[in-house]
């Protein structure tokens, strides 16, 4: 798949070929290799969570949002705002493999005036809607866009990706009370659920069952997916847009941390840890082998 590709401004669950499930395969094996890549070389950045996001940002980035990279800030362009900021790492690999700026400038990820700075920042880097970073902001900013946007009478959606461990914060429970009790349209929430946070399993934690009770109670409609079956993960996302002509809809995503690297499924210790030489090696050996 070309990365400079227009998306289609909807497909109305009509479903994908298979032509296109293996194009979108392709895309995430690619975004994969990249963010092990870009990680390992700045030897810095959360790589766990940047892997359990990829189909999503596949399935958004080349299948269902409304943009034109060659024009990253035309008013009508769906917004996305990646809420758990820190998994940057998947964000840019996903916006320069889709055009918004070169692959090559992933190997200035986290340096010093680099414009893909360790968490994603709109005034230097094309495609980034949001400064994100502090959890728990980016569903607030949602709202805020879509306030914004009836108010100068524009059409588009926006599409906020959290993490699960992100939505313990207080103020996310506090916007999506704002947002179901306004019935806010064209506003989807995607719920990033690997199970694993900064130092333990997010049940440990702090558990957030039950989950899809609680957004319903928000006034919020609730779809679940797996989150790593690209199909079912556009296939869920065309719904949620169409669903969100009547309100607000969230998504629960289940993920696997660190998917597709094998030692760093699911692993607590890989949410702000970069790869070393071998672990890079054999890191992008499993991906290259699943791709077979």
């Amino acid at each position: 798949m070309n990365s400079t590709h227009q998306s289609p401004a909807g497909r109305d669950g009509r479903g994908l070929s298979a032509e296109e499930t293996a194009q979108l395969k392709q895309v995430c094996r690619h975004l994969r290799t990249s963010i092990i890549n870009t990680v390992a070389h700045a030897h810095a950045g959360h790589t766990g969570g940047s892997l359990s996001e990829v189909e999503i940002l596949a399935a958004l980035y080349f299948r269902i949002l409304n943009i034109d990279p060659s024009r990253p800030n035309w008013p009508e362009r769906d917004r996305f705002i990646l809420s758990k900021g820190h998994a940057s790492p998947g964000y840019y690999c996903t916006l320069a493999y889709r055009g918004y700026f070169s692959e090559e400038n992933l190997a200035e990820f986290d340096a010093v005036d680099s414009m893909l700075q360790g968490h994603p920042c709109r005034l230097h880097t094309p495609g980034v809607d949001m400064s994100t970073g502090s959890l728990g902001q980016g569903i607030s900013a949602a709202a805020g866009m879509i306030l914004g946007r009836d108010y100068l009478a524009l059409k588009f959606n926006v599409f906020v990706l959290l993490g699960d461990g992100e939505i313990q914060e207080g103020q996310v429970w506090e916007a999506a009370m704002f947002a179901g009790a306004r019935r806010l349209t064209g506003l989807v929430a995607i719920i990033d659920r690997n199970g694993v946070q900064l130092s333990g399993t997010v049940a440990d934690t702090l558990t957030l069952e039950p989950l899809p009770d609680k957004w319903k109670a928000f006034g919020w409609q609730v779809l679940e997916c797996d989150g790593h079956d690209v199909a079912a993960v556009v296939a869920t996302l065309e719904q949620a847009r169409r669903l969100s002509a009547a309100g607000p809809v969230a998504i629960i995503a289940h993920t696997v941390k660190g998917k597709g690297v094998s030692f760093m499924e699911g692993k607590y210790q890989w949410h702000g840890r970069s790869p070393n030489d071998e672990e890079r090696r054999l890191a992008l050996a499993e991906i290259e082998q699943a791709a077979r």
